[in-house]
């Protein structure tokens, strides 16, 4: 088993930030473990612009963002990334273990980072009744295929939910010649970000209807249609508002859920409702020497406020890291 000062989990714009702020603050044995054959995470797959307006103050894509960061972390010493290293195990005691090509591997940490993100709701954790066809994918996932795989993954297209993500991908499906027949929002509001409301689903004529449900999904082998429904205040249906809407793909846009199984293994705290760590200060959690940042601290709107908050999760580990040498 190996030692190292610090170990980083997730090599996206947090786990990125967290190395770069850890080695600027002194450390010099940092290991970053990426499950994925490249850095940058979920930016890869975001080839629409909205990035860095905060951070860098320029309008970027999603690769070119994860881009200023790859250059950086690559051009600095003694941090050693390894790509296709998934990690599945972690202990009180700092030791992850983790899968590369044909081998397990252990390393013993005097401190670690986790910078895991966040995972997708399904249409089960939403509880839409009806059959259970193909066609049903969450916004990431779609997403990942028209950007990342070059395909297309249906032609008439409804959106549960107004999540940020199933707001681009409406635009995204409109912009490669499929039909959006509308985005469905339980909510009296979206719970995206004002611009994509308004350049993604507004600019494009896309129906959205706040205050309705999804109440059951129809089609043998494909998805052939849904009934939507409108709600009241209570989330009940209202009766009488029932209609349908032909599609053949459904994106589910439901919500995020933090990916900390590995922290919950180790003996850290979690909160039940959001699966982030209970913690009163930014990235700690309740064992010492644990730290998390990014969307598996907490959900972000932008990746300007993770690169922010990761810095800080950097610095935090090195100052624990001298505190220990003392």
């Amino acid at each position: 088993m190996i030692e190292r000062e610090l170990v980083i989990v997730g090599g996206g714009p947090s786990g990125m930030a967290a190395a770069i702020a850890a080695r600027e603050n002194g450390v010099k044995d940092i290991l970053l473990l990426e499950r994925d054959q490249y850095l940058g995470g979920i930016l890869n797959q975001c080839v629409h612009t909205g990035f860095g307006l905060e951070y860098f103050k320029e309008v970027l894509t999603g690769p070119e963002y994860a881009d200023r960061f790859i250059k950086k972390i690559r051009g600095l010493p003694d941090i050693e990334i390894s790509l296709r290293s998934f990690a599945v195990g972690m202990t009180g005691d700092k030791v992850v273990t983790f899968l590369k090509p044909g081998r397990m591997e252990r390393v013993k940490a005097r401190a670690i980072i986790m910078a895991t993100g966040c995972r997708e709701k399904t249409r089960e954790m939403v509880h839409i009744a009806g059959t259970r066809p193909s066609g049903i994918f969450s916004a990431g996932f779609a997403q990942k295929l028209i950007n990342i795989e070059g395909l297309l993954p249906g032609k008439e297209v409804v959106i549960v939910g107004s999540g940020d993500i199933g707001l681009i991908m409406a635009r995204r499906f409109v912009l490669e010649g499929a039909k959006v027949s509308g985005v469905v929002e339980i909510q009296g509001q979206s719970r995206g970000l004002v611009r994509n409301i308004v350049q993604c689903i507004e600019d494009f004529d896309i129906p959205i209807y706040f205050n309705h449900k999804i109440s059951r999904i129809y089609g043998r082998d494909r998805v052939e249609a849904l009934d939507a429904v409108r709600v009241d205040e209570n989330f009940n249906e209202i009766s009488g508002t029932k209609f349908a809407l032909k599609c053949d793909t459904i994106l589910m846009s439901v919500g995020l859920i933090p990916e900390n199984e590995l922290i919950e293994m180790a003996g850290v705290a979690i909160d039940r409702k959001t699966n982030s760590p209970v913690s009163e200060e930014l990235n700690k959690t309740s064992v010492p020497g644990i730290f998390v940042c990014g969307n598996s601290f907490k959900v972000y709107d932008i990746v300007d406020s993770v690169t922010r908050d990761s810095l800080a999760a950097g610095k935090l580990a090195a100052e624990y890291l001298g505190r220990a040498r003392a």
